[in-house]
């Protein structure tokens, strides 16, 4: 693999269109037996599901299980990351990040289903991150249920990773947990964002690279979103929109509504698309969004999508 790790050989392989498994017998497995990364077993394929609930974490357990549950992305042994929204000293009454009920309830579903490990990370902006974690109650609910909960605050965390087909993006560095991992879980929060509308899944991802900057002020920090979704693709996307944040994103304090729902899938596109129209957007006004579906990433007509509500 010419130095890569199993984990970027197969994003990479990923994003210029491979579907197969690595042995080419097509059966979603590596030689070693754990589940392909990035690669979603094919019965969630199309499918949407859309938990309505007052429980966040019930919410979580119904909207997985509508795909067939964890296990059908978490094997014996998988190596699981998953990648909340930690950015920021808030509350989780402010939906601002990630609500920690959900994330608990995430780390024991994949507890269940036979990890080996569980490692929630994000690049904490506000400071100190120690704080940060305290606040969004993600460290104490996370650590509760077994996962280790890591801030990647020092540039040694990470690992350049290429972007294929990139016209903006060349490479990028990308948190070596992320590149390690077996199984990329993506937990947003819903919430309007002044530079992108709106930030859900794709635009979540964002916090897995050292710096953000050079994005925000290139000619398009859509286009950079939706390239690097071409790179790094979640084996599974969970977007808590029990509260979103309408005003002030992505920060906040602003005014919030509640939803009540948590959406799962395995297409990033279609997860966000859908999450746009909690906002009161159509998917295809919201750049990035747009973009990463004609990149072949994920369909954006919600029309296409099967529909699994419960």
């Amino acid at each position: 693999m010419s130095g890569l790790t199993r984990r970027e050989f197969l994003i990479t392989a990923g994003a210029t269109g491979a579907m197969f498994a690595l042995t080419g017998c097509g059966d979603g497995k590596q030689s070693g037996g754990k589940a392909r990364v990035g690669k979603s077993p094919a019965s969630v394929a199309g499918k949407l599901a859309v938990a309505s609930g007052k429980d966040p974490a019930a919410l979580v357990a119904a909207a997985v299980g509508a795909l067939g549950g964890m296990s059908a992305f978490v094997k014996k042994d998988d190596r699981v990351v998953i990648k909340p929204n930690a950015a920021w000293a808030r509350r989780p009454e402010d939906a601002a990040t990630t609500n920690p009920k959900v994330l608990a309830a995430i780390v024991e579903l994949c507890g269940k289903a036979g990890a080996s490990e569980i490692i929630v990370v994000d690049h904490v902006i506000n400071r100190p991150a120690e704080m940060v974690l305290q606040i969004t109650g993600i460290r104490p609910a996370c650590e509760r249920e077994g996962a280790r909960v890591v801030s990647a605050g020092n540039e040694n965390m990470y690992r350049k990773l290429t972007v294929p087909g990139a016209q903006i993006l060349s490479d990028e560095q990308v948190i070596s947990d992320v590149l390690d991992a077996d199984v990329l879980i993506n937990v947003p929060i819903g919430k309007c964002h002044s530079d992108t509308k709106v930030s859900l899944g794709m635009k979540n991802l964002m916090g897995v690279i050292w710096s953000r900057q050079p994005w925000h002020s290139s000619q398009s920090v859509h286009q950079c979103i939706a390239e690097f979704c071409r790179a790094v693709r979640p084996t599974l996307t969970i977007l808590d929109a029990n509260r979103i944040l309408l005003t002030n994103g992505p920060q906040g304090p602003g005014e919030t509504k509640d939803v009540g729902q948590v959406i799962a899938g395995a297409d990033p596109v279609a997860v966000d698309a859908y999450g746009a129209t909690l906002f009161g957007l159509k998917p295809k006004n919201v750049e990035h969004i747009r973009l990463a579906h004609e990149y072949g990433l994920g369909e954006i007509d919600l029309n296409k999508v099967k529909m699994m509500r419960v």
